[in-house]
């Protein structure tokens, strides 16, 4: 009986995260580079590695965090083979590069290969760079482990302040939560 119901959530999560194009095209990296022009120092650090899957594990995404106090902090955790978080991935890209200069933006990518998730990267670019977690360990310290994609918001203080388990419908949902979580 357990194994039958391990099988339907396998189901379940497969069906949830089937390939598909997202509904609308992500802004241009000379719009993005233009936007978040004069960011502070620890915002423009992300900039300039935006799009890159970066290695290092907790101890760098920990470190990361910390570097960012002051600013709030928006984690996406994303899979390459995960529908729904290739449709959010165009709405993350707007939201990141509208609030850049605010809101820290960065990925967790999970559960996957290094291949993959940069073969999804090229296709879908994003103004912020994305920490490669393979064994999703990382998801334990963004208080993210489950389902995909989830999202992450943290305050000023470096505080997590709501954990949001599933896709945006839409941009707008997105926005909100920014706005009421990302303080």
């Amino acid at each position: 009986m357990r194994r039958l119901a391990t099988i339907a959530l396998c189901a379940t999560l497969v069906a949830g995260c089937n390939s598909d194009e997202p509904k609308s095209a992500a802004p241009s990296a000379e719009k993005a580079k233009k936007a978040l022009a004069g960011a502070p120092a620890p915002l423009a650090a992300i900039h300039a590695q935006s799009n890159d899957l970066l290695p290092g594990g907790a101890d760098a995404l920990t470190r990361r965090i910390a570097d960012l106090k002051g600013h709030p902090i928006v984690i996406n955790k994303w899979g390459s083979w995960c529908d729904p978080c290739r449709r959010e991935f165009p709405a993350f890209q707007r939201q990141s590069i509208e609030r850049g200069k605010e809101v820290a933006f960065l990925g967790v990518n999970g559960a996957d290969n290094e291949g993959a998730a940069k073969r999804f990267l090229e296709k879908f670019p994003v103004s912020f760079p994305s920490y490669s977690d393979p064994g999703e360990k990382l998801a334990s310290v963004i208080k993210a482990a489950g389902p995909y994609p989830q999202t992450v918001f943290y305050d000023r203080t470096g505080e997590v302040t709501h954990v949001k388990a599933g896709p945006y419908r839409d941009e707008k949902d997105l926005a909100t939560d920014i706005e009421r979580y990302a303080r």
